[in-house]
């Protein structure tokens, strides 16, 4: 079967390609091992040298790419450029610190000489996703090629125009043709992928069935797995918070991506003494936002990825309405063609329903009132996910109190939950395990050695 460029604003068929064939996959993979073999080898300067490169092709061809992603995916063209500004960003991080980070590291102990060395992998299996379709490989690519791995990219089959221009860059930056390889195939090809032997590891964003599929595929064959997996994330507003800003920011980290991060906040928990105020506010600047051509300047939120995409929000919008849920505002997909869905508040959400106790994968918040932070913080944890968390407020010991006891990877004060090169990114509980990004990130797909010299 065909792999389909459909653009979701439209429903158009870009383009398809045919997936590659079993003697394809075979040669990829051998390539894959001959490079690794040589490239493990360059040095690190050889290797900043390249990415650095990748940064530049990424910010001179910022607007190309961002085209590229807007037809396949349909997030808004200027989120899009953004996203090839970051790619660049953690290319050059990477390059600068990449052999610091894993420079030899000296423990005193009995012997003569005694130190923590890091080492490549080998070929390295990504598996990624199509919200963010260069960033999110693009969070490998840098750590993993700068520690002298190479990838073989499974990414998803809605975006194979990305996938292919991802490999372009990494080959005109310089690196062999071997270090980072595109395999158009369909999902069942995965698990013969990594019962190989030269495949020495898995990396994974995704959901959370396609992070368990992957996880006990690669447990079978005792090979190390990072998954960065689904999220609910709280978003937590308190009396003493800049409620302008809280709401302001609200609205922002519910719609980024057309509501299609792992990341978004997607249930906003509020101070029953702010609640009010917070929905009215909250409704109004959801209902002001503009959805409609993600190529237009002025649309806040695009389509959505796949007619699957908006069938299945609706589906989770609806049953969650009969459970004893309340439209604020939206509720219905938008008539006419392509993937649209309107910005949506629900609120008295059942614990039990999809919007209390799923992910909501598009611009649909829950709101939850609370009494006080102690019952916020109940709130937030009585939840599967663990991956980020947001909490609003100006209170000494509610701060305290939210980064101890929030079940999360990531918890920001003040601020939505994003990504950042500097930081480690992941999660707990069903979010996954494992960190993207950091010296953190940089380091899971190496040998941690143990020399001891006597």
């Amino acid at each position: 079967m065909a792999i389909a460029s459909i653009n979701p604003a439209t429903g158009e068929v870009l383009k398809t390609f045919e997936p590659l064939t079993a003697s394809q996959i075979e040669a990829k993979l051998q390539l894959a091992e001959n490079t690794f073999h040589t490239f493990r080898k360059t040095t690190f300067a050889e290797r900043a040298r390249m990415m650095n490169k990748a940064a530049e092709i990424l910010e001179s061809e910022k607007d190309a790419l961002a085209k590229l992603m807007t037809l396949e995916m349909g997030k808004t063209l200027r989120s899009a450029v953004d996203e090839a500004v970051k790619c660049a960003w953690g290319c050059r991080f990477y390059a600068e610190n990449a052999e610091r980070f894993l420079a030899d590291e000296i423990v005193e102990t009995t012997a003569s000489r005694s130190y923590i060395h890091y080492q490549p992998l080998g070929p390295i299996l990504v598996v990624m996703p199509w919200n963010y379709p260069f960033w999110q490989v693009f969070r490998f690519i840098a750590p993993g090629l700068m520690a002298g791995n190479v990838g073989l990219l499974k990414h998803a089959s809605n975006v194979p125009q990305c996938a292919l221009k991802i490999e372009d860059i990494v080959r005109r930056a310089g690196f062999p043709e071997g270090a980072f390889q595109t395999l158009l195939i369909g999902v069942k090809e995965v698990d013969g992928i990594l019962n190989d032997s030269r495949v020495e590891a898995a990396t994974l964003t995704g959901s959370e069935q396609a992070g368990v599929e992957v996880g006990m595929s690669a447990a079978k064959r005792v090979k190390k797995v990072v998954l960065e997996l689904g999220g609910s994330d709280p978003f937590i507003v308190m009396p003493s918070a800049n409620l302008d800003d809280a709401v302001a920011t609200a609205v922002k980290a519910r719609v980024v991506n057309n509501g299609q991060s792992c990341i978004a906040a997607k249930r906003f928990i509020v101070a029953d003494e702010i609640a009010d105020k917070f929905e009215r506010a909250f409704v109004a600047k959801m209902e002001a936002l503009k959805v409609g051509d993600p190529f237009d300047e002025k649309t806040d939120v695009g389509p959505l990825a796949t007619p699957g995409a908006v069938q299945s929000l609706q589906a989770d919008v609806q049953k969650s309405v009969d459970a004893g849920a309340r439209v604020l505002t939206g509720g219905k997909p938008n008539g006419g063609p392509g993937n649209f869905y309107p910005p949506t508040v629900l609120t008295n959400v059942p614990k039990n329903s999809p919007a209390g106790c799923e992910e909501l994968f598009g611009p649909v918040a829950s709101i939850f009132r609370v009494k006080n932070a102690d019952e916020a913080v109940r709130v937030a944890n009585d939840h599967r996910y663990g991956l980020g968390a947001s909490a609003w407020t100006n209170d000494e010991r509610e701060r305290t109190l939210f980064i101890d006891e929030l079940e999360s990877g990531m918890v920001f004060i003040n601020q939505m939950v994003v990504s950042d090169p500097r930081m480690p990114f992941g999660g707990v509980k069903r979010s996954g395990h494992g960190r993207e990004l950091s010296v953190n990130g940089i380091r899971e797909f190496t040998n941690i050695k143990t020399v001891w010299i006597r």
